[in-house]
């Protein structure tokens, strides 16, 4: 459906890197995918560290879980309708969080195909609410009203974030987001990014971090195992 709408999607294939971002195994962390290789490793494409080496803050080898997130922090971006949003107007709800780019031309996409046909099994067979998050790693050309246009071709639940350049560095920064411009020709250009979605309960803790390897049915019953249990 996404070929079909008024986006001019670039047909040319997106330049694999090999970056993918390691959380030790715990009860509520998974591996997070960096776009285009099966290789998992904790450096960026220049070498430097995206992930220390030892585990996060808070959390121990045998998964001990304890109050607050271990990755994440406040924000203050634009919604679709040029709204103010913060992490505060999240709280209360179960978010399925999604970094992106609306230029895409096949990761990104893909990912909010599965994050929509989740979304439909969670709500037609096991009558779970999740909302839906994407957040825009390409500022400069994703506005409110294009990530509208872009996003209803997908689902309209999808509450689209997008704002100033320096906000949504600093949120890609406190979410281990990676992400450059690469190919650059003007304002034409492709984004280098990670492709984590991240689970996240009422509190706007991350319980959760899947990668490209999940399809659509595995990601839902992974969601449902995690909310199951986050309430034992």
């Amino acid at each position: 459906m996404y070929r079909q709408a008024s986006f001019s999607f670039r047909v040319r294939s997106k330049q694999n890197f090999n970056l993918l971002q390691r959380f030790e195994p715990s009860n509520r962390f998974q591996c997070c995918g960096y776009s285009g290789s099966a290789r998992r490793t904790n450096e960026g494409p220049n070498g430097q560290k995206l992930l220390p080496e030892s585990f996060p803050s808070g959390r121990s080898k045998e998964g001990i879980a304890v109050k607050g997130p271990t990755i994440g922090g406040p924000f203050k971006l634009i919604n679709a309708e040029r709204q103010v949003v913060t992490e505060r107007d999240l709280l209360g709800h179960w978010v399925l969080l999604y970094f992106g780019y609306t230029s895409s031309p096949d990761v990104g996409p893909a990912e909010l195909q599965k994050m929509t046909k989740a979304i439909d099994i969670l709500e037609s067979k096991q009558n779970v609410k999740l909302l839906p998050v994407f957040v825009t790693l390409d500022p400069q050309r994703d506005s409110p009203s294009h990530l509208k246009a872009y996003l209803r071709e997908f689902d309209p639940r999808i509450v689209g974030l997008t704002g100033p350049v320096n906000a949504i560095r600093q949120m890609a920064q406190e979410y281990r987001i990676f992400f450059k411009k690469v190919e650059e020709d003007g304002n034409d250009y492709l984004v280098e990014s990670s492709h984590n979605m991240y689970l996240m309960n009422p509190d706007m803790e991350i319980m959760r971090c899947f990668g490209l390897e999940y399809g659509a049915t595995e990601l839902a019953e992974s969601i449902v195992s995690e909310m199951k249990r986050s309430t034992t």
